[in-house]
């Protein structure tokens, strides 16, 4: 009798609970677009900032411009470079980034593809590159190279939040 009757209260939950939830998904939600975030008047299918905001960290890497970067990645980004997680962008420019760009004389990018897809407020791209880097020692760098990004929107903009690269010398 106890098994029948949760039983039966159990049944009577589950489809009280189907309206609410098949409600809910029919609902107008577009009252909290504006929680900590701008609204965009732009479609789902727009990745224009978010694109640009990748080729600006190729522009800056060449220009060998720190400040440029760091305005570029959101403060509890997540670096991960050729196998080694390098914490946030600050982390990385501090120990490992900002030491080499002292030691560059030239960064130059070549043959870069970059496709990216936006979801909502995010997006995730991937580049493919090659890349020369002449050291002030006079020692050359070719590597063909690989990134994936994640990028959040928010009312400052277009910033990276995950970065993730890698890069090999180049098949002949």
């Amino acid at each position: 009798m106890t098994n029948t009757l949760t039983r039966i209260a159990s049944t009577a939950l589950a489809l009280a609970l189907i309206p609410t939830a098949a409600v809910a998904q029919q609902m107008d939600h577009s009252s909290y677009a504006g929680h900590q975030m701008q609204v965009m008047d732009a479609s789902a299918d727009d990745v224009a900032g978010a694109e640009e905001a990748l080729k600006a960290y190729r522009t800056a890497l060449e220009a060998r411009d720190a400040q440029a970067m760091r305005a570029l990645f959101a403060e509890d980004s997540a670096i991960f470079e050729n196998g080694k997680a390098e914490g946030s962008f600050a982390n990385y420019m501090e120990h490992h980034l900002g030491p080499e760009l002292d030691a560059i004389v030239s960064f130059t990018f070549s043959d870069p593809t970059l496709t990216v897809t936006r979801m909502g407020h995010m997006a995730y791209g991937y580049e493919t590159y090659g890349y020369r880097i002449e050291l002030s020692d006079g020692r050359m760098i070719e590597r063909d190279g690989v990134a994936t990004s994640v990028l959040a929107h928010d009312a400052d903009g277009w910033r990276i939040v995950q970065y993730h690269s890698s890069s090999r010398a180049p098949r002949t």
